[in-house]
């Protein structure tokens, strides 16, 4: 058998492209004692692979040229070395983009009757517990505040505004499209949404928050994060947990430095801003998935999944969630579940 895998090819100047990204085949590994051989059922497409792809120093290391790009998975075991699991389980894994990989650590095994397996990846996976926890450890929000959500149809945004409707905020969110924004009242139960592409974007968005701003959870930046600045509220906690307006930016924006002014309101108004990485709240994993799976029961959150059809599709799918082109979580089926147990002669 032969693995597709894709790997980047070169670093991106500014916005990625096709040729920043290349299919190669080679020959599927064997697993050694204590590893599994999985087959990537989904793949998860997020905007933080965006600084993957960078070798400018962050939190995390880069994905080397050559190198297979990262990303989080869920897969099915197909051989197993592993004490823990046996063929035909499917697992939580961070297999990056290719069909087979062998691992022997960084495996969890789901459960498929809490739920669709894909969902490891958005409501119930990193995303979900990306606005689970931040909202809740930084944010703390309270009873009648405002809680305004940056890229609020994304699987991180549409959690952050439901969970903070069940806290019995109120919620504002920030979406592009006539279509987004309508969901955002209409699905995802938000009590206003402002669509950041309109010519009034700033008047607008100071409408839709008479009474100021007290949680902020910042996903975009730029035009969006300079409209939102003077409606924060005295003591308002701003959580910056992306900023995907500048990921691919070459050189500072122009104009004034506003950092000046930015301080005197951190100062003025004792403002709380903080960026955060998800795995900074690890130890909180097991009451986000008991909380998360009793919500979804009782019909307080719900999620969208954009799910993609093959590995291929990867790069430009990627490049269309950088351009905000995604509707909800982002996910390439790179296997299906029927075809995978086809494959091992088990029933569909």
């Amino acid at each position: 058998m032969k693995n597709q895998r894709i790997v980047l090819a070169s670093r991106p100047k500014g916005e990625p492209k096709q040729s920043d990204f290349r299919i190669e085949e080679i020959d599927v590994p064997a697993p050694v004692d204590g590893e599994v051989l999985l087959r990537t059922l989904y793949l998860s497409l997020d905007p933080y692979m965006r600084g993957r792809m960078s070798d400018a120093k962050s939190y995390a290391k880069p994905v080397e040229v050559g190198e297979v790009m990262e990303g989080g998975t869920v897969a099915e075991v197909i051989s197993s070395k592993h004490a823990g699991l046996s063929p035909g389980d499917i697992v939580l894994s961070y297999s990056g983009w290719q069909q087979y990989s062998t691992a022997s650590t960084g495996l969890r095994k789901l459960d498929p009757s809490v739920g669709p397996v894909s969902t490891a990846l958005g409501v119930l996976g990193m995303p979900g517990m990306t606005a689970y926890t931040g909202l809740l450890t930084i944010g703390q929000p309270k009873e009648g505040e405002t809680v305004c959500v940056a890229a609020a149809t994304g699987p991180v945004g549409s959690m952050v505004g439901q969970i903070a409707k069940i806290k019995k905020c109120r919620t504002v969110g920030i979406a592009g499209g006539e279509e987004k924004c309508r969901a955002l009242i209409e699905e995802f139960g938000f009590d206003v949404a402002v669509d950041h592409r309109s010519a009034n974007f700033a008047e607008q968005l100071k409408t839709a928050c008479p009474s100021g701003i007290d949680v902020y959870f910042e996903n975009v930046g730029g035009e969006v994060w300079s409209a939102v600045l003077p409606l924060l509220n005295d003591f308002a906690r701003v959580l910056v947990c992306g900023l995907i307006a500048h990921y691919s930016a070459t050189e500072l924006p122009a104009g004034p430095d506003r950092t000046p002014d930015l301080m005197m309101r951190i100062l003025r108004q004792r403002l709380t801003l903080r960026g955060f990485i998800v795995t900074d709240f690890a130890d909180q994993a097991s009451a986000f998935h008991r909380d998360v799976v009793q919500w979804i029961k009782q019909g307080q959150i719900k999620y969208r999944e954009d799910i993609v059809e093959g590995l291929e599709a990867a790069p430009e799918a990627f490049i269309g969630l950088l351009r905000g082109k995604n509707f909800g979580k982002l996910v390439v089926r790179v296997t299906s579940e029927g075809q995978s147990h086809c494959a091992q002669g088990e029933p569909t």
